[in-house]
């Protein structure tokens, strides 16, 4: 047993996948124990925490009425604008900001500036500038996760080892192949990494974005359950945006290892 023990709390030590499911599932088993024991015992208002079954039924209502898909559909497809396109400039960016200095001083003080400016109060002016429709929540979406993944990925590509580069270029490989060949794969996991996070903050961005103005999506759904005290749909919208959240990590994390074979499994 002592051993066993060991095995488990030991760092970065690999442990059996059926012990590792075990844990997880019963972690959620006993947060939904809670949840029932808080709601169903009387602990907590129905008002401010709705049972599990109420939940339910509010999902099995949402998807009778439609609702539910379309404000889920609506969200995801903001997301994936934003989030793409954010990801299609930052990644080659910001790799050249983290080797090539040149570049590291034209753009890093801007971006280092602007990923300081809270997105939620660039809300108004966007609203000015391009309206209440889907184009500001995907403006919103590509402000808040393109500058933050410009640092985060450019920190990857400056932290590949120097050595590599050199001795690429001592076996004769020249600057266009070191950059393609070398420098673009080795930086490949941790921009993948990167991508997954900030996706996480996509999310974010694009519910305040909701909840500030828009009359479809995830984060409407919530503020609109919010001013009719439905907490049972609040809940339900947002288990939504965690169950969509935890599928594309999952997603994410196969897309990597699919991509990415040389590189150390997560």
């Amino acid at each position: 047993m002592p051993r066993l023990a060991y095995a488990l709390f030991a760092p970065k030590q690999e442990i059996p996948a059926g012990t590792y499911f075990a844990v997880s599932a019963m972690v959620g088993i006993l947060l939904l124990a809670a949840w029932c024991l808080l709601a169903y015992g009387g602990f907590v208002r129905s008002d401010f925490l709705p049972t599990p079954v109420a939940v339910v039924e509010a999902g099995v209502k949402g998807l009778a009425s439609g609702s539910l898909v379309t404000n889920t559909a609506f969200s995801m497809g903001e997301i994936m604008a934003g989030f793409v396109l954010a990801s299609q400039l930052s990644v080659p960016v910001g790799i050249f900001i983290g080797n090539f200095k040149i570049i590291e001083a034209a753009i890093e003080p801007v971006t280092n500036f602007v990923r300081y400016l809270p997105v939620s109060a660039l809300i108004p002016l966007l609203i000015l500038w391009v309206g209440i429709g889907i184009e500001e929540k995907i403006a919103v979406i590509f402000i808040g996760t393109f500058f933050q993944q410009l640092i985060l990925i450019a920190d990857v590509s400056r932290g590949v080892s120097q050595d590599l580069l050199d001795v690429s270029y001592t076996l004769g490989a020249d600057r266009r192949t070191v950059v393609t060949r070398v420098l673009i794969p080795a930086t490949m996991p941790g921009v993948m990494d990167t991508l997954r996070v900030t996706l996480g903050w996509a999310w974010t961005y694009l519910v305040v974005a909701e909840i500030v103005s828009a009359d479809k999506g995830l984060g409407y759904f919530i503020m609109n359950s919010m001013r009719g005290l439905f907490t049972d749909r609040i809940f339900l919208g947002i288990m939504v945006i965690g169950l969509l959240g935890l599928l594309t990590d999952q997603l994410f994390k196969m897309l990597r290892n699919w991509l990415l074979p040389w590189a150390t499994s997560r």
